[in-house]
Order: C-alpha cells, then sequence, then structure tokens
C-alpha cells in the first residue's frame, strides 16, 4: 500500500519541473552547452585615459567571469589584435592559460580582421586556432620605432638641453643623434624578446607548425589559408557557425565584458581638433589615436 500511494510522485514532479523549466535562464538549465564569449579587441597596451587599450588589468574581470560561468564547454577568445606591447601581450595569455588549466576548460581562438604579432601570442593560448578565410595572422617579430629631430630643430635654431644621472639614460633621445651603440643596445634586447616569442609559439602550437623557423618567424604575416598550411592555425571558419557544428544548435554564447566606469565612456565630441585647448588631455587622446591608426594601417586595415 505504501509503495502504490508514492506512485504519482515522480509525475507529480515530472509536471512541475517541465512548468517551471521554461522560466528558468536557458544557461542554467541542465545540459544546455554554454561558451562564454571573450573579445579581446584593439591595440595592446596602447591608450589612453578615454581610449583604453587592451591590458591584462582591462580584461581580468571578464576572463574571470568566463572562466567561472557555470556549464561553460568551452571559453572562446573572439581576437581583432594588430599587436603592440609585449608583456601585456605575455599577461593576458598566461592569465588565460592559468585559468583553462585550473578550471579544466578548453579555449577556443577566432581571429577577425587580424590576429598579428601580440595578437597572434593572445590567440597562441587557445587549444585551437580558428580564423576567417580573409584573417590576416602572424608576424611573429619585434618592432620599435621613433623620429628623429635632431636636424630639424638645428634648423630653427633650438638647442636640446637634458641632464641625466647615468650615461645611458638618455639613449635613443629622439632630439639627439643617433649614437650607433644604442641602436645595438636596442636590438640585442628585441632580439631576446624575439626569441621568447618563438618559443611561446612553438611550445603552444608543437608539431602543428610546418614551416622553416626563417619563414615563420621572420615577421612576415598571411592570409589564413596560407596561415592554416604553415600550421600556424587549425582551420578557416567564424565562431557562430564552429561553435554550432561542435556543441549543437542550442549553444548559448553570452558575451562577457566588465562594467566600464564614467572614465571608460566615449565623450560625445571628443576628438575635435579645436576642443585640444579646451579640454586638457585631448591632445594625447589624438596622438594615440593616430598611433592607433598606424597599428592597424601596417596590415592595410
Amino acid at each position: 500500500m505504501a509503495t502504490s500511494a508514492r506512485q504519482p510522485m515522480p509525475d507529480i514532479l515530472k509536471r512541475t519541473l517541465d512548468f517551471v523549466a521554461p522560466l528558468v535562464p536557458a544557461r542554467f538549465r541542465l545540459g544546455t552547452p554554454v561558451v562564454p564569449v571573450v573579445r579581446l579587441t584593439g591595440v595592446i597596451g596602447l591608450g589612453a585615459p578615454l581610449r583604453p587599450g587592451l591590458s591584462v588589468a582591462a580584461v581580468s574581470r571578464s576572463l574571470d567571469r568566463a572562466f567561472g560561468m557555470r556549464n561553460a564547454r568551452a571559453v572562446a577568445l573572439s581576437i581583432n589584435s594588430p599587436g603592440g606591447s609585449p608583456t601585456q601581450s605575455h599577461l593576458i595569455y598566461r592569465r588565460v592559460r592559468l585559468l583553462a588549466e585550473e578550471k579544466g576548460i578548453p579555449v577556443l581562438a577566432y581571429v577577425e580582421d587580424v590576429g598579428a604579432s601580440g595578437g597572434y601570442m593572445l590567440a597562441c593560448a587557445a587549444d585551437e586556432i580558428i580564423a576567417d578565410q580573409f584573417s590576416i595572422v602572424g608576424s611573429i617579430g619585434v618592432i620599435g620605432g621613433t623620429f628623429g629631430f635632431d636636424q630639424a630643430i638645428a634648423k630653427i635654431g633650438v638647442e636640446r638641453r637634458i641632464y641625466t644621472s647615468g650615461e645611458r639614460k638618455a639613449m635613443l633621445d629622439p632630439f639627439l643623434p643617433e649614437k650607433p651603440e644604442d641602436v645595438a643596445k636596442l636590438k640585442a634586447i628585441q632580439k631576446q624578446i624575439h626569441e621568447r616569442f618563438i618559443a611561446l609559439v612553438k611550445q603552444s602550437r608543437g608539431a602543428r607548425l610546418n614551416g622553416a623557423d626563417e619563414t615563420l618567424f621572420s615577421g612576415e604575416y598571411w592570409a589564413a589559408p596560407a596561415a592554416q598550411e604553415l600550421g600556424l592555425i587549425d582551420r578557416i571558419g567564424d565562431l557562430r557557425t564552429d561553435l554550432r557544428i561542435r556543441f549543437g544548435d542550442k549553444v548559448l554564447t553570452p558575451l562577457i565584458s566588465a562594467e566600464r566606469g564614467w572614465l571608460g565612456r566615449k565623450i560625445p565630441g571628443v576628438g575635435a581638433l579645436g576642443d585640444i585647448a579646451r579640454h586638457p588631455g585631448l591632445a594625447d587622446e589624438l596622438i594615440s589615436a593616430l598611433e592607433t591608426r598606424a597599428w592597424w594601417a601596417r596590415y592595410g586595415l
């Protein structure tokens, strides 16, 4: 008798769950595949107060939320970056790898317009790299540039006066004549960074690399099909299609972004040349915008 009295309970429970299920957000339902997406977009490290660059401080909160999301089957990185600071690139790379290992969650990188230089380093944090057929990938090298103004200021009668403690403190000052020993010092540092970059790519890509070091690590960049032949990416595709193939049509791909404070918001009207005198700091914003434009222009964008 006791057994028969309990018979209806499973049906009642099932009907209750069926009624409640539509009220529960999809990503909290058992069995619903979730792949949070974190966008890594822009020049790395370069920025100004109103135009923040891509840095580990800017993306850490988003990465923590993505890897901590319930039911996450993987984390997707949507990458669109021409590079920038090698230090910030590596810090973001390390942050992604540490979280992936800690949570045991695979990482998938999807390159949009560009995943080059430091942008490619970010992609190397993923277990697999997927790019659109028109994406630009590579540029595994180190670059630095400046201008020389010493002859210009001499022509207009300006004398450069600089005072230092330390004989190399004014090394490569753009208003002083360039010294060969200073250039040699800079190139030695660049060589060290380049060697570490190469080691990181080899560790990440391993046996998938298919090309001579002189080609892969020359600083050259390629369209995605050629990059795939060289083993720099795994295949051609896009985020939405690839995730549906992997996890089914019902896969959820919430975009994870950190909240932005008032300093991170775009101010209407900022950017007009006439406003520079009235708004301290806008000159820095203009320079930052020009430098950012120069980074993208290297890849024809």
